[in-house]
């Protein structure tokens, strides 16, 4: 079965005119890109139920400084993603600036109204595979700068009312995101290995049988 799947995968690249990659669990690892119409990458996700026992925010450290040159994971986001620079301080103190959330179609001046919204939240992660992490993989995983998908500023109000809901719970209030939305979510459990629920699949798929089908690249993280 999982080699027929492959061989319809390469197929339909091949229409595209895009590379084929194979993503069995033999042929890709950490640091392989993975190629795939959206579509067929929720459809490659395993699915399985959910457990959230044991689960902790503190088991995901996270808003690290990994690169060592003062900002946090979240002031590098900020940074990333500002529509007007902020003026940067020391101790990479942010002030000023510009953002855009996109999950409300809302315009934010300065820092202090943002939150930093992993697009999997972490209880979701937890419960997706993540439970069976190390402590560094997990750590990793909450300050992916990987991957410019898996972190995004937000307006507070909005990160809040998502909360650790997944699209069967929830979706942006701003309709024109959805289709991007599904397709991120997608992309990063991709990424990241994760499993997908049977009420999470039938919400994605909906969201995104009235979206393109277009090709997500990923470079895994595990």
């Amino acid at each position: 079965m999982r080699s027929t799947l492959v061989r319809i995968a390469a197929a339909v690249l091949a229409t595209l005119a895009i590379p084929f990659i194979p993503t069995t669990a033999h042929a890709a690892g950490p640091g392989d890109t993975v190629v795939l119409p959206v579509r067929d990458a929720l459809a490659a996700l395993p699915v399985a139920t959910e457990d959230r026992t044991g689960y902790s925010r503190d088991k995901f450290r996270h808003w690290t400084d990994a690169d060592r040159d003062g900002c946090s994971t979240r002031a590098e986001v900020l940074l990333e993603e500002a529509v007007t620079a902020p003026e940067q301080g020391a101790g990479c103190l942010l002030t000023g600036g510009t953002w855009y959330s996109p999950y409300d179609d809302r315009y934010v001046e300065g820092p202090r109204g943002l939150d930093i919204d992993h697009m999997v939240p972490l209880a979701e992660a937890w419960d997706s595979g993540a439970s069976a992490w190390t402590a560094k993989e997990r750590e990793a995983y909450a300050n992916d700068l990987g991957d410019g998908r898996a972190l995004i500023a937000v307006t507070a109000a909005s990160n809040r009312s998502k909360a650790d809901q997944d699209p069967a719970t929830w979706q942006p209030p701003a309709d024109g995101y959805r289709c991007t939305y599904a397709i991120t979510w997608v992309a990063v459990k991709t990424r990241w290995q994760h499993t997908i629920d049977p009420a999470e699949q039938a919400a994605l798929a909906e969201i995104l049988s009235a979206c393109p089908n277009s090709p997500i690249e990923v470079v895994l993280a595990r």
